[in-house]
């Protein structure tokens, strides 16, 4: 065989028909067998043919619909719009369905348990606020002031039942002390809209159409504040009670306002038929309601209840009779009374309510209690500590604590003094117009930014995650009955070797138990959990494809060959833009285009043309000239 480079074509001799047949079908052979070798990764060339072999193949229900009905372009249109309609729709109320779960559902779940229970914290007021001997004499000073201003505006004389030398003392002390401040914060009259001063000898004139309050003006009288009542009673009462509060905060030691007089207040106690004694309550002062004691607070020895009824609980006589009190502050009488759990302040303005005198008052409980989740769930807070606001009070955590103290610490940021009322913040001192003389000024101005929340203190206290609360429904009959009275009164005087005038109105009974021995319990769980929501899903994914998690799968891999393909396309419209685009030559070179048509880019692989020439070498014996024979020749490439 001689082979012969001729014009870039190789050519071979003459070859039998059936071996050249053989070598193709040879080659035609390797060929398919190269093609059905299925490689580690592989890729399909278009993006038909990823959806035709997707569609052809997938368990999800309609997807070969778009394959078979190709043909008919009125089914093929239907098909893909009712296919892609019913992906929307599934991803519809898929979103539905995450949009319910990051809302954070609850379930309500209502437990009934049967148990020994703990006795709750009982606190008894005497709604008599004492005149206590720390006090006193500011007390007839502020009196005697009180009086002269209720002759000025209403004509009415009260009598003080004190002496003329004890008046007129009371007269030359106030104009030194006492009525300098009071003058700075008169009662006055409010007809409409205008505050007058009305003259000492005024006219006659309808008092329909008049409102009575004071004014309270900032310490340079250029801003001030009008509160105003439409029934005169309160305002004589909150007008007391503001120079009341200013008379206690000068008390260097509260100690000195602790006058407890327990035998005097409570002439009886029993829990479970047993009696009381000093070990089972403590005592505090409060400005408005007087001497209070809270039973049943001591952590060490707590009450439990091992039977419901009236005969289990507590059970309390209590004197109802006034006695050297304030009339000003207090328009009441009876007792106040507030069930609470143990270790929470008694704020017997919120829960408290009172007992009437000459009534027995049988208060059934039931305890229930709530427990909250957190977190995600809901804003409650365990134990506050996550609460931006500091605990004043020497308690743990509850909403009304937090409230309360958010606002005492406004007070005292903002009026450089603190509110009797609520516990006193570290190195602060409650608020007295001896040395704060526009306190009250601020303290009205704060109250009412309060109360509609300028101050942020109701969105910055939460809810406690676990509370405890006590239903109550009380019952009342008359105590003592007209036929034991007598004998009732003797005993207890003779017991507490005190004399009791009013009958009617000197004593009040109260009982407190629990109802029934079950108690409530109200619980959180979630109600949309990880589960529910992959169960949730997955009854969508069934009802519009009546498909499984493995056709998830197949659509997940759909999405990641479309991501592929575009990538590899990308990169091949890339290679081929920069292919096209050859080199610009730079200015004024040569013109080498002639060479550059001769010689190959040396990036550019070599191409070459072999040309093959085969002759049938001569016999020996033969004469005949060699040379290249022409009905031989064969070309192949």
């Amino acid at each position: 065989t001689e082979l012969v480079l001729q014009g870039g074509s190789v050519k071979r001799g003459k070859m039998p028909e059936g071996e050249k047949t053989r070598q193709c079908k040879q080659e035609e052979e390797q060929e398919q067998k190269e093609e059905e070798r299925e490689g580690l990764i592989e890729f399909y060339a278009s993006y038909q043919e990823l959806f035709q072999f997707f569609c052809s193949n997938t368990t999800i229900h309609g997807a070969i619909r778009l394959v078979c009905s190709k043909k008919n372009k009125m089914k093929t249109a239907f098909w893909s719009v009712l296919f892609f309609l019913t992906f929307g729709l599934m991803y519809w109320q898929f979103g539905i369905l995450y949009r319910e779960y990051f809302s954070y559902p609850v379930n309500l779940n209502l437990n009934l348990n049967s148990d020994r229970l703990t006795f709750p914290a009982v606190t008894l007021c005497t709604l008599n606020p004492y005149r206590y001997s720390a006090i006193r004499k500011k007390l007839d000073e502020l009196d005697q002031i009180t009086h002269q201003t209720l002759l000025d505006l209403y004509d009415y004389n009260m009598s003080l039942a004190r002496s003329d030398s004890s008046m007129l003392s009371t007269r030359k002390r106030s104009s030194r002390s006492l009525l300098h401040h009071v003058q700075r914060h008169p009662l006055r009259r409010q007809k409409r809209d205008n505050l007058v001063n009305l003259p000492e000898n005024s006219p006659s004139v309808d008092k329909n159409d008049w409102k009575i309050g004071f004014v309270l003006c900032s310490e340079n009288n250029k801003d001030c504040f009008h509160q105003a009542y439409s029934s005169g009673v309160d305002a004589v009462r909150e007008w007391y009670s503001f120079h009341y509060i200013n008379i206690l905060a000068q008390m260097p030691n509260a100690k000195a306002l602790d006058e407890s007089d327990f035998e005097n207040f409570i002439y009886a106690c029993r829990f479970n038929e047993a009696t009381c004694d000093k070990a089972n309550y403590t005592h505090f002062h409060h400005p408005l309601y007087g001497n209070c004691y809270t039973f049943n607070d001591n952590s060490s020895s707590l009450w439990t209840s091992s039977l419901p009824g009236i005969n289990n609980g507590l059970s309390l006589v209590v004197r109802t009779e006034q006695n050297d009190f304030i009339p000003l502050l207090s328009t009441v009488t009876g007792a106040r009374v507030m069930v609470h759990d143990q270790n929470e302040p008694a704020f017997m303005d919120d829960g408290g309510f009172n007992v009437r005198p000459g009534i027995e008052t049988s208060i059934s409980m039931r305890k229930e209690m709530t427990v909250r989740l957190g977190g995600s769930y809901s804003d409650c807070t365990e134990d506050g500590s996550d609460v931006p606001v500091q605990n004043l009070y020497s308690s743990r955590y509850t909403e009304q604590v937090c409230i309360r103290s958010c606002f005492q610490l406004n007070m005292v940021e903002r009026c450089g003094c603190a509110y009797y009322f609520y516990p006193l913040p570290a190195g602060a001192e409650y608020c007295d117009y001896t040395k704060h003389v526009a306190w009250g000024y601020c303290y009205y101005k704060l109250l009412a930014e309060f109360k509609a929340d300028v101050l942020g203190c109701f969105h910055k206290c939460r809810k406690p995650c676990k509370m405890t609360e006590y239903q109550l429904s009380a019952g009342y009959s008359r105590w003592p009955s007209a036929v034991s009275e007598d004998w009732v009164f003797y005993m207890l005087s003779q017991q507490n070797k005190y004399n009791i005038t009013s009958k009617r109105n000197g004593v009040a009974k109260v009982n407190i138990f629990f109802e029934e021995w079950n108690y409530k319990t109200n619980g959180e769980s979630p109600a949309f959990t990880v589960v529910t929501l992959l169960s949730q899903l997955g009854n969508q994914w069934s009802l519009w494809f009546g498909s499984s998690v493995l056709s998830v799968m197949e659509l997940a891999e759909l999405i990641l060959d479309f991501i592929v393909i575009t990538c590899i396309l990308a990169v091949r419209w890339f290679r081929s833009r920069q292919q096209l685009s050859p080199p610009r030559p730079p200015p004024n070179s040569h013109d080498n285009t002639a060479f550059q048509d001769e010689v190959p880019a040396l990036g550019a692989p070599h191409r070459f043309t072999v040309e093959a020439v085969v002759t049938k070498l001569p016999s020996y014996n033969s004469l005949e000239p060699r040379g290249p024979s022409r009905d031989g020749e064969v070309g192949h490439e």
